[in-house]
C-alpha cells in the first residue's frame, strides 16, 4: 500500500520509540499523527518523524490522507472512544483502519432534485413519523414524492399514488406481502405519493448489502416534483446523496451513531441526553414527543389500542385495552382472544394487517388506523428553512453546470 496517505492515531500508553518503528514497518505514507492521551511512557519532547495533527478532523483537513489508521490501545481507548473517533472520520469521507478492523464511509449518489433524508439510529425511534410529518408538511405547497425503504419493502420499486385502504392493505397481506411496510404507513397516514423500496443487511455505518433505492430514486425523479423525501430503515442509510440530512436519534454513544449525526444536518430525539449529546457534536437539536393520533373519529366507542411501542394514551377517550405488542405476534394473538371492544385501533406497524385487522375482520369489528403526530415547538420552522436549503443547494449546482 505504499503510497497510501495515513494519519495515524497514536497513545502515550506505547513506548514511544515502537511507535515510530511501527510507523516505519507499516505499509502507508504516514503524513501525520495524532496524539489521543496517555502519559505514562511519555518523557516531553516526543518525535514521531511526522507532524502532530491538533485533533483528527485538523489532521484530515491539513494532511488530507486515504485513510486513518489506529495504533491505539485501552485503556487510552476503550471501543466507544475508538468508535466516535472512526466516526469522526467516516464523516470527513475517509476509511478507519485498526489492527483487526476497517470501517469505509458509506457511498452515497447524487441526485439531481432537491432532497432530505430521514434516517435514524434504530428501529421504534419515531423516524417513520418525522417523515410523515415532514412529507405532509411540505405538501401544503408543493408537490412531494417519499422514497422509502424497508426490510419488508416489494421486490420491485412500487409507486402508491393514492392512500391505501385498509382492504388494500388486507388484500397485500393476504397476497403474501408485509402489509405494514413503511412505505405503506405513509402513504396511508402522510397522503403523499410514495415510492416503497427494500432493502437486506445495515452495516455499522448505515450501508445496506442490497437495496432498490437506486432505482426508486430514478422513479422518483420521472414523476417530477418539486422535491423529494428519502426514508430511511432502522440504522440504515438510503445510499442518496440528500442536499439535507434529518437523524432521528435515542442514543449517540453507541456504535457510529455519532458519525450520523455528524453527516446529518438537523438531530430530533425525545431524550435530553441525546439533545446535549448532539450539540456537543455541533449540531442543532429539538426534542420531540409522539402523540397517538387515530385516523378517523371514534364516535365514543370502547377502543382497544395496538401499538409497537409505549405511547401516551390519556388523550383519548374510552380505552378499554392497550397492547404494545404488534412486534411479538404470538403474545399479540393471545391478547386479541381477550379483547372485548368496538374498535381496534392500531399503528400500521409490524401484525398491524396479518395478525389485528384479520382478527377484527373474523369477528366484525371495525379498525382505525393510527398515526404517530410529531409534537416538537419550533419543528415546523426548522424543517421548512432546510427545505429551502435542500432547494437552494440544487439551484446552486444548476447554475454551476
Amino acid at each position: 500500500m505504499s503510497g497510501v496517505r495515513a494519519v495515524a492515531v497514536i497513545d502515550g500508553e506505547h513506548y514511544p520509540p515502537v511507535v515510530c518503528d511501527a510507523l516505519a514497518e507499516l505499509p502507508y505514507d504516514f503524513v501525520a499523527a495524532v496524539l489521543v492521551g496517555g502519559t505514562e511512557k511519555l518523557r516531553g519532547g516526543e518525535d514521531y518523524g511526522v507532524p502532530l495533527g491538533a485533533d483528527l478532523e485538523a489532521a484530515i483537513a491539513e494532511h488530507r490522507p486515504d485513510v486513518v489508521v489506529d495504533l491505539s490501545d485501552e485503556p487510552v481507548l476503550g471501543p466507544a472512544q475508538r468508535l466516535a473517533l472512526a466516526s469522526r472520520a467516516l464523516a470527513a469521507g475517509v476509511p478507519y483502519v485498526g489492527a483487526d478492523f476497517r470501517f469505509e464511509p458509506p457511498a452515497f449518489e447524487p441526485f439531481a432534485l432537491p432532497s432530505l433524508t430521514v434516517i435514524g439510529t434504530g428501529k421504534r425511534v419515531g423516524k417513520t413519523a418525522v417523515t410523515g410529518h415532514l412529507a405532509a408538511l411540505l405538501a401544503r405547497d408543493r408537490d412531494v414524492v417519499v422514497v422509502a425503504m424497508g426490510r419488508g419493502g416489494p421486490a420491485e420499486p412500487e409507486v402508491i399514488e393514492a392512500a391505501p385502504s385498509l382492504d388494500d392493505l388486507l388484500a397485500l397481506s393476504r397476497s403474501g406481502r408485509h402489509a405494514a411496510s413503511d412505505h405503506l404507513e405513509i402513504a396511508a397516514l402522510a397522503g403523499v405519493p410514495t415510492i416503497g423500496c427494500r432493502r437486506c443487511g445495515g452495516g455499522l455505518a448505515g450501508a445496506t448489502f442490497t437495496s432498490t433505492v437506486f432505482e426508486g430514486a430514478g422513479l422518483a425523479a420521472e414523476l417530477g416534483p418539486d422535491i423529494v423525501v428519502f426514508d430511511g430503515s432502522g440504522a440504515a442509510i438510503p445510499p442518496i446523496a440528500g442536499g439535507v440530512r434529518i437523524l432521528v436519534a435515542h442514543d449517540l454513544h453507541s456504535g457510529l451513531n455519532p458519525f450520523r449525526a455528524l453527516i446529518s444536518d438537523l438531530v430530533l430525539t425525545m431524550s435530553p441526553e441525546v439533545a446535549a449529546a448532539a450539540e456537543a457534536l455541533g449540531r442543532r437539536a429539538l426534542r420531540f414527543e409522539l402523540r397517538l393520533r387515530p385516523a378517523e373519529p371514534l364516535g365514543g366507542r370502547r377502543a382497544a389500542v395496538f401499538t409497537a411501542g409505549p405511547a401516551p394514551l390519556d388523550h383519548l377517550e374510552n380505552v378499554v385495552f392497550a397492547s404494545q405488542s404488534l412486534s411479538d405476534r404470538p403474545r399479540l394473538e393471545r391478547e386479541l382472544d381477550a379483547v372485548d371492544a368496538d374498535v381496534c385501533v392500531v399503528e400500521l406497524k409490524a401484525a398491524a394487517i396479518d395478525v389485528v385487522a384479520e382478527h377484527a375482520a373474523a369477528r366484525g369489528l371495525d379498525v382505525v388506523l393510527a398515526a404517530n403526530d410529531v409534537v416538537a415547538p419550533g419543528l415546523d420552522e426548522a424543517l421548512l428553512e432546510l427545505a429551502e436549503v435542500a432547494a437552494g443547494a440544487v439551484a446552486r449546482e444548476n447554475v454551476g453546470r
